[in-house]
């Protein structure tokens, strides 16, 4: 479905930089003058990447959409509100499990909405509800230890899908897993992205990975990060295991690369 014309973008970025003090006074620039609109497209969860070396910037992009970073110059809009600070309209994936030990999977879906004051059967309802559309039903009574890597992060992208945000940011979540199951979670992905009304923000310097997820894909500078070109991705009939060796994807994935190895303006 198609962005609503002259609607207010769903999430607006306009002119961003971030610039890190250190504990010295040091001055470290993390980003420089980076802006983007993401249209709302009502009833069309859309992935969003942005693809880049590792350490360009790209988490502190996140962080600034989360509220987590004050920008150092610019603005972030979210349905045309500045954003002020973290709220659960915005909810993030990190890279590294964080699950509470001593509670069970369902108790740590919940465990946001119970801070929030939702009473027990609400609660019960929606974590069983993402737990069901990421696979995990069967275990919401386990704990964390008796669960693999993928599994872990299921609960972390259920723990943020329960609060219903409308947009998730997401920092390599599957950058710690191995092959089979980092595959899997991609698929797991794509499926939560046409079930969810919410835009995903996808951060990666997996070229393939861009390609799989992405309808959008903005290729970063190193740092400070600042974007060096945007490209579409075609809508694949099929995204699937034999995706991946099929030419059009080859060709998206050649085009990437040559646009991340380019020499860069000002290098």
């Amino acid at each position: 479905m198609s962005a609503v014309p002259g609607a207010v973008p769903r999430l607006s970025v306009k002119d961003l930089s971030v610039t890190y003090i250190g504990r010295g006074g040091e001055k470290t620039e993390a980003v420089r003058d980076v802006s983007f609109d993401i249209l709302d497209k009502p009833g069309h969860g859309e992935i969003v990447v942005f693809l880049g070396p590792s350490g360009c910037g790209k988490s502190t992009i996140l962080k600034a959409v989360a509220g987590l970073l004050p920008p150092t110059k610019g603005d972030v809009l979210l349905d045309g509100q500045p954003i002020g600070g973290p709220s659960q309209d915005r909810g993030m994936v990190f890279q590294a499990y964080t699950s509470f030990g001593w509670l069970t999977v369902q108790e740590n879906v919940e465990y946001g909405l119970k801070l929030r004051g939702v009473d027990a059967k609400e609660r019960g309802d929606r974590a069983r509800e993402v737990l069901k559309e990421v696979g995990l039903l069967d275990f919401a009574k386990r704990f964390p230890k008796d669960l693999s890597g993928g599994m872990k992060q299921r609960v972390a992208i259920a723990r943020t899908l329960v609060n219903k945000p409308r947009v998730v940011l997401m920092d390599e979540p599957f950058g710690a897993l191995d092959p089979m199951t980092r595959w899997g979670m991609q698929g797991l992905l794509l499926d939560v992205s046409r079930i969810e009304d919410n835009t995903i923000l996808f951060v990666t310097h997996d070229v393939s990975e861009a390609v799989y997820l992405a309808d959008t894909c903005y290729v970063l500078s190193s740092r400070p990060a600042r974007i060096l070109h945007r490209v579409d991705v075609p809508a694949f009939a099929e995204r699937d295991v034999h995706l991946k060796s099929t030419d059009e994807f080859r060709a998206i994935e050649k085009r990437l690369l040559d646009m991340l190895y380019a020499p860069q303006p000002g290098a």
